[in-house]
């Protein structure tokens, strides 16, 4: 279906993958703006359920899952003992005897065996059920829209970070209101056999919104533009999430998991390097592994960087010396020269429309 639309089709953690159709920017510009459907089937799927499930849950996540209600999803990490992190996941609550993670195509064996070999002496069984899933993602201000003709409930009830199990298309699926993007919209699992199906309607009910298909070169840029982490570059076994900057998803006030003991000591004492977010103000595209610069000398390096489609200027994401406290003169160092740069928090796009300021047409 994918190279009948005209993809690209690339290699991808095993799969082959639409990296883009029409264009990168295109695509991009599609989401902010109205609406894109991504084929992210890739992603796979860890079921937890059994008496145990709550308190199995609790040892092995960061964040607290007695504070997500029945049908609501949180955003959670798995850590090692040292702190570094196994994956960052989605995790879905369906009751407190039964879980499913949502992780990273690239970790789903990493991350499976890691949570079952914690399985005992909890009462619990842990399944690999990637296969039973496939997974589009619709997202961009118009999804609802596009949504609502084709399930039985109506989107408006999906809140935030929740999700039912419903019928889209005539076929059933779970719909989530959650996403990549930093836009509205919903994650759609479904079984592989519906899949085609469901994303034939979406791509026909969307076509007077805009709809575009979105490849993973749009994901990776509408990702960072919000400054959300991706594994394998902002977050691995060798660092932290306090050092990734996603302390909020640590609950050190509920009881022992995986790795606190690290992560309170780091809260407590402080880092050795830290996530920073920049906007160059010269010409150029930062990418992974370029140095980052302050004072003359080398204080980190960029984890992520594009140009971006939305701002129309280089950005990025990486790591800095804790102790490189004046970045004022920071640069990113491209092909040998030092490019200018300024320290900016996260999200590195603001979506919110600037007072006075006129809008380019």
């Amino acid at each position: 279906m994918h190279v009948a639309l005209g993809a690209r089709m690339v290699d991808f953690a095993g799969w082959r993958m639409p990296v883009q159709y029409t264009g990168v920017i295109e695509e991009h510009q599609a989401v902010r703006s109205a609406c894109g459907l991504f084929d992210v089937s890739h992603m796979g799927e860890i079921e937890v359920w059994g008496k145990g499930a709550f308190e199995f849950v609790q040892r092995l996540a960061t964040n607290d899952a007695g504070r997500a209600a029945d049908g609501q999803c949180q955003y959670t990490l798995l850590c090692n003992p040292e702190g570094g992190v196994v994956d960052d996941t989605i995790l879905y609550r369906f009751n407190a005897e039964r879980f499913v993670f949502c992780v990273n195509a690239s970790n789903t064996a990493k991350a499976y065996e890691w949570i079952a070999a914690q399985e005992r002496p909890y009462s619990v069984k842990v399944e690999d059920v990637s296969a039973a899933y496939a997974q589009i993602a619709l997202q961009g201000p118009r999804s609802a829209e596009v949504l609502k003709p084709l399930i039985d409930v109506k989107p408006a009830m999906i809140k935030h970070f929740h999700f039912v199990m419903a019928e889209v298309a005539g076929c059933d699926a779970m719909v989530s209101r959650t996403g990549y993007t930093g836009e509205d919209g919903f994650e759609i699992y479904c079984g592989p056999g519906d899949v085609v199906a469901v994303w034939q309607a979406l791509s026909e009910k969307g076509r007077n919104c805009g709809i575009f298909a979105v490849g993973l070169g749009a994901r990776d840029t509408l990702r960072l533009e919000m400054g959300y982490p991706l594994y394998g570059h902002e977050l691995a076994d060798d660092i932290t999430p306090i050092e990734a900057g996603l302390k909020k998803y640590v609950r050190l006030d509920k009881p022992d998991f995986i790795g606190r003991p690290v992560l309170a000591k780091q809260t407590e004492s402080g880092v050795k390097k830290r996530l920073i977010g920049f906007r160059l103000t010269g010409p150029g595209v930062p990418r992974q592994g370029y140095e980052l610069s302050a004072g003359g000398k080398v204080v980190g390096a960029v984890t992520s960087g594009t140009m971006s489609p939305s701002m129309g200027i280089g950005v990025g994401m990486g790591y800095v010396d804790a102790g490189a406290a004046d970045l004022s003169g920071l640069s990113v160092i491209i092909r040998g020269k030092a490019v200018a740069a300024q320290q900016a928090a996260l999200p590195l796009y603001d979506k919110k429309p600037v007072a006075g300021k006129v809008k380019a047409k």
